[in-house]
């Protein structure tokens, strides 16, 4: 399948970060990489590219802590994950889905480790963390691992359908039935995340997979945009464009004109090439987990707060039940504890 007689997965990919309106610096970073060349940049060589035997990588990273914290986890948590794929990845002899999966998998817990690690050493920067969506490209499959709430989007025939899973209270309560969706993307506790990278020594990655098809666009962003941003104007905007980087900019400014409360991260990709089947519109797309083997036990999420201090629970029936899951989703494993993070106005 990965043999130098295999047809051709071209990839076009262009990322951008903006500091947004609010903010007066940016905890968020993103990478994208060829890996078989091992060349992490937005050169040309980079920008379009064919996929390699070792694949591509593509990752967005929203930092929290307040001051520089944020800024340095979420640089910790890129440059840890390249370097695993490069270092395990780069070296491993068996080339398959699987081995490709668990070390996308492991080079995110390998990053974790590293951040939570720092933080304990170093007291000014305790309580730093960062959510990360890393997506590795082998072949016509993307492999997506998953800590928080940053989002990748797969736009196939003009249409967005979110492959990640917010690792936040809010989607545990659309799950639970307690919230639409609209009332969640209204609400003052849509900061809370379940997990991100350093806060504990363990985290459970949330591991998925999607088959690619010819003429596929992925868009990776922090919240910062996807807050601001409608899955319906992002495929409008990223779905038919021929300049990547214009449709990262038309997105990031989209989001600004609607307050930018948020540092601002996007990565737009398409694919093409005789590799790739045609779109089929049986098939399924949306997060679909991936069936790893080898692969250690994660600990269930802790909550984590991420944003300014919520205000007090209203005293009625609907937000008890909202108290509920969320002490509910705190009494998880064998730790009880709330994170919570103050990100600077």
């Amino acid at each position: 399948m990965f043999g130098r007689d295999r047809k051709t997965i071209q990839i076009r990919v262009f990322g951008k970060t903006d500091l947004g309106r609010t903010r007066d610096h940016n905890e968020d970073r993103f990478l994208v990489a060829d890996l078989t060349r091992q060349d992490a940049s937005l050169l040309p060589r980079v920008r379009e590219h064919d996929v390699g035997e070792r694949g591509s990588l593509l990752v967005v990273a929203d930092g929290m802590g307040g001051a520089a914290a944020g800024e340095l986890a979420s640089e910790m948590a890129t440059d840890t994950i390249y370097a695993q794929m490069v270092k395990m990845w780069g070296g491993e002899g068996e080339r398959t889905s699987q081995r490709f999966a668990y070390r996308l998998k492991e080079a995110v817990e390998v990053a974790n480790s590293h951040i939570h690690a720092y933080a304990k050493a170093h007291p000014e920067v305790r309580g730093m963390g960062t959510t990360t969506t890393a997506v590795g490209v082998l072949g016509d499959h993307v492999y997506l691992s998953q800590v928080g709430d940053s989002r990748a989007y797969l736009i196939r025939d003009g249409a967005a359908v979110q492959l990640t899973k917010d690792q936040s209270l809010m989607q545990r309560l659309v799950e639970a039935g307690e919230l639409t969706e609209e009332e969640a993307a209204q609400s003052e506790r849509r900061n809370i995340i379940l997990q991100a990278l350093g806060p504990d020594a363990k985290v459970k990655v949330d591991l998925t997979h999607q088959e690619l098809r010819r003429g596929d666009v992925l868009v990776l962003c922090s919240d910062g945009l996807s807050g601001q941003v409608k899955k319906e104007e992002i495929a409008e905007i990223a779905g038919n464009a021929p300049d990547l980087q214009a449709a990262c900019e038309r997105l990031i400014a989209l989001a600004n004109e609607r307050g930018g409360p948020d540092n601002i991260t996007v990565i737009v990709a398409r694919f093409d090439g005789d590799g790739l089947a045609p779109p089929d519109a049986r098939e399924e797309v949306g997060h679909q987990s991936y069936p790893l083997i080898d692969t250690e036990t994660s600990t269930e999420p802790v909550p984590v707060y991420r944003g300014s201090r919520p205000p007090e629970p209203a005293r009625h029936a609907r937000w008890r039940a909202v108290v509920t899951v969320l002490l509910a989703a705190a009494l998880v494993g064998l730790g009880v504890y709330l994170y919570r993070f103050m990100r600077s106005p």
